[in-house]
């Protein structure tokens, strides 16, 4: 199997850190799917490296749920089931509406200009679904930093990483709903009010209106 190493030659990146950021984005861009079996000594011949830190992000994965480690049989990549989907997606609901909660008294027009921006990047990539994902990611991820509560961005942050490939492969053969753009308008302006309960609620139907349109497509994909 051969991948781009996007994230080979970062100079202040340690070897495990490259290893776990070129399979990270080898599963969540599709390019590694449920079942795929990873060989340590093939990616690390790929990416240029010993086997360790390849072994050391199976682990680094397989704690974070993206592969599974099955003793002297090597690794697979995970996957979610639909029970899990739901449950990945009731999680960031709820943390993602505690982000948005504190965050509201913290943002300013400078935040809300450069979330803006942020939305123009979604726009601009409308025909590209894996760039789409990265910013819609982006645009999420950077509102919930504004909570500044870094290990709540931690866990938001993983819980992307185990619905980025599904939701990648989903608008791959889906067309983006042209109301993406209002969707993601209405969180802005419900912070505007500085309204933190109003915030929230908006946060989560947004997060909670995707699930059963991508759940419906994967299902049909069976």
């Amino acid at each position: 199997m051969q991948f781009a190493p996007s994230y080979v030659g970062r100079p202040s990146m340690t070897a495990e850190e490259e290893a776990y950021n070129f399979l990270l984005d080898a599963i969540c861009g599709g390019r590694l799917r449920k079942g795929d079996r990873l060989i340590a000594e093939d990616i690390a011949s790929e990416i240029g490296m010993s086997r360790m830190p390849v072994r050391e992000a199976f682990r680094r994965l397989d704690a974070q749920g993206l592969v599974t480690l099955r003793p002297n049989r090597g690794a697979v990549v995970s996957g979610l089931d639909i029970d899990e989907l739901h449950e990945v997606f009731e999680m960031r609901s709820v943390l993602e509406g505690l982000a948005i909660r504190v965050a509201v008294a913290r943002i300013g027009e400078r935040q809300l200009a450069a979330l803006e921006r942020l939305l123009d990047e979604m726009d601009d990539y409308r025909e590209e679904s894996a760039e789409w994902v990265s910013r819609h990611r982006a645009f999420h991820e950077y509102l919930c930093s504004l909570s500044g509560r870094p290990r709540l961005l931690k866990q938001i942050s993983a819980l992307y990483s185990l619905i980025e490939a599904p939701m990648r492969l989903w608008l791959e053969h889906v067309e983006k709903p042209l109301s993406a753009r209002q969707e993601h308008a209405v969180i802005l302006e419900a912070i505007r009010t500085g309204d933190a309960d109003k915030a929230e609620a908006v946060v989560r139907a947004h997060i909670e209106g995707t699930v059963p349109e991508l759940i419906q497509f994967l299902q049909s994909k069976k």
